[in-house]
């Protein structure tokens, strides 16, 4: 029987851009450094994930993945079009989210930051990642780096994305609620559908979950063409995790800053998750 996991959604946004048409814009080639952390040419810190300026504005009371937001709207290139063309050679949805997934999962060779870029953590933007696959038929990146592709490349093949946070990892989920082949459902306030997209394993199905992450403390932010800027802490929310399914059920509470708490203790804030075989 699938499960139905319901977790806390941060902020569900209304897109702030239009839809309709976007410049060409490039990635970022300003980045410099400032007292050993490194900026973009939005001045997003890509080597750290909290702070109003980190590439996910993590703080005690939320997350943002403002990261994200420099391949959407205005700034949408490489990595939209690429949705774009699937979703124009694939009209069916089921295969049009299967074909985003894969393109992902089989042209990112998981590689951890410190090997690629000599820092322990170093975000790139879907841009950056896409146009290394578009030079080179491959490119490189850990779990952050494909979350990221992958919420953009949805986006721009029709589908909502949120980005996901859990213990030391993060993915990428789509909205999909009559696909049958996902392992569960996952439910962002109060809305069933959404499923997990975890391209770091080579053998990983789109809807396949690690199960550390079935029941577990998770934070979850829909995608939207949001502008660029430095937010402002939230207020903490109640939040609560619960599962259903399987014959029974249970709700855990725990509020998101326990979350934030594990994120804050690593060095490196996200790890690979492989698929149990």
């Amino acid at each position: 029987m699938k499960r139905t996991v319901l977790i806390s959604l941060i902020v569900i946004l209304s897109a702030g851009l239009g839809s309709a048409g976007y410049a060409w814009a490039f990635p970022s080639e300003g980045f410099h450094e400032i007292d050993g952390d490194v900026f973009d040419d939005w001045e997003i810190c890509r080597t750290r994930a909290s702070g109003d300026d980190g590439f996910y504005q993590v703080s005690e009371a939320t997350f943002r993945p403002v990261i994200v937001f420099e391949s959407l709207g205005e700034n949408a290139a490489l990595a939209y079009s690429l949705g774009e063309q699937i979703a124009d050679e694939y009209p069916d949805r089921f295969q049009r989210a299967e074909a985003v997934f894969c393109f992902v999962r089989d042209r990112v060779r998981y590689t951890t930051d410190i090997d690629q870029f000599d820092y322990e953590e170093f975000a790139q933007n879907a841009d950056e990642l896409a146009a290394s696959i578009d030079q080179n038929g491959v490119g490189y990146g850990d779990c952050e780096d494909s979350a990221v592709l992958l919420a953009v490349m949805y986006k721009g093949a029709g589908f909502r994305s949120a980005i996901v946070v859990g213990k030391s990892h993060t993915a990428a989920l789509v909205y999909l609620p009559e696909y049958d082949e996902a392992t569960a459902f996952f439910k962002l306030e109060g809305e069933v559908g959404w499923i997990w997209a975890e391209p770091t394993c080579r053998n990983n199905p789109l809807g396949w979950v690690p199960r550390d992450f079935l029941g577990a403390a998770l934070a979850a932010y829909e995608i939207t063409e949001e502008a660029i800027a430095m937010a402002e802490p939230a207020a903490a929310p109640a939040t609560a995790v619960a599962q259903t399914g399987g014959g029974g059920g249970f709700s855990i509470p725990f509020p998101f800053f326990g979350i934030i708490f594990l994120l804050w203790i690593f060095p490196s804030l996200f790890r690979r998750r492989r698929r149990a075989r």
